[in-house]
């Protein structure tokens, strides 16, 4: 399965018969997790489960907005939940009588109140019907599981030139290294002759400048940056539901940029090139991150 992105939209419209339509659309935004909102006629109801069951197998991850309409023609037969609407014009009319106010309920307002007024079905009808709201759906979600492998691989694309220049900087910065500790320990022997004179031991000037200079090594960062870039590419190879992984790699990354600038601060020369590709990483990571906010 390819990435996909959490943005995008589909319609089904379905032809239930010559007086009913079905109308079935799905609209996704970014989110951490599933996260679904229905709006559907109260017929629908006994089927609402069913409906949350099917989205919960299919999407993983966004903001999703699910809307069923039906469409009647004029010669569709309906049926009045009496019960309902008896109860609401007793209910009307005892507070008018409570509050003497002189007044009839609109029985245009009544029927359309939610349940009120429902298609005149048998079992058999509501059966067919909540199956082809099952079909619809599942065709809906593929339509939108379409145009979101559609958004990702742009997607996808756009995180291959950031591991592309990432990796490029880290080379670079790979390349530097060992000027850079000879560097270190010139500088680390330099301020210790200053300090300590010129009665001292200088087997053991270098010997402390080599273990200061081994600790400020950016070596174990490197190896990292560059695992962490090859384990990134492996989870775009693989698809699927692969954000959050690739944002928790993209904070690794991040934090190695960190370590290996902090690590070179105060050196002159080619550490100052590692600072500005330590920058670069770092933006390049920032806009990755951009980019993942919006995959499943």
């Amino acid at each position: 399965m390819n990435v996909r992105s959490m943005t995008g939209y589909a319609q089904v419209k379905v032809h239930v018969d010559d007086q009913l339509t079905l109308i079935l659309s799905l609209k996704s935004v970014n989110h951490r997790f599933l996260d679904l909102h229905l709006r559907m006629p109260a017929e629908l109801d006994p089927v609402e489960v069913k409906v949350r069951r099917i989205l919960k197998e299919r999407l993983h991850r966004g903001h999703i907005e699910v809307t069923i309409g039906l469409e009647r023609s004029g010669g569709a037969a309906f049926a009045v939940n009496r019960d309902l609407v008896g109860g609401y014009l007793r209910t009307f009319r005892e507070v008018a009588e409570e509050f003497g106010v002189s007044a009839e309920p609109d029985l245009n307002a009544v029927l359309k109140l939610p349940g009120a007024l429902n298609a005149a079905e048998n079992g058999d009808a509501m059966a067919a019907l909540e199956q082809q709201v099952t079909a619809a759906l599942k065709d809906c979600i593929d339509r939108l599981n379409h145009m979101r492998e559609e958004e990702g691989q742009g997607a996808v694309a756009d995180l291959r030139d950031r591991m592309t220049h990432l990796s490029s900087a880290t080379h670079e910065v790979d390349q530097l290294r060992g000027r850079v500790l000879k560097a270190y320990q010139e500088k680390l022997h330099g301020r210790m002759q200053e300090l300590l004179g010129s009665h001292i031991d200088h087997d053991r000037i270098l010997q402390e400048a080599a273990i200061l200079a081994e600790r400020s090594d950016i070596q174990e960062e490197l190896v990292r940056m560059k695992n962490h870039i090859h384990h990134f590419l492996s989870l775009l190879k693989a698809g699927g539901e692969a954000g959050k992984k690739l944002d928790f790699l993209l904070q690794e990354m991040n934090r190695e940029a960190n370590t290996l600038m902090s690590k070179t601060t105060g050196v002159t020369g080619e550490a100052l090139r590692i600072t500005e590709l330590g920058l670069a990483m770092k933006s390049e990571i920032e806009k990755a991150r951009e980019q993942i906010q919006n995959l499943e």
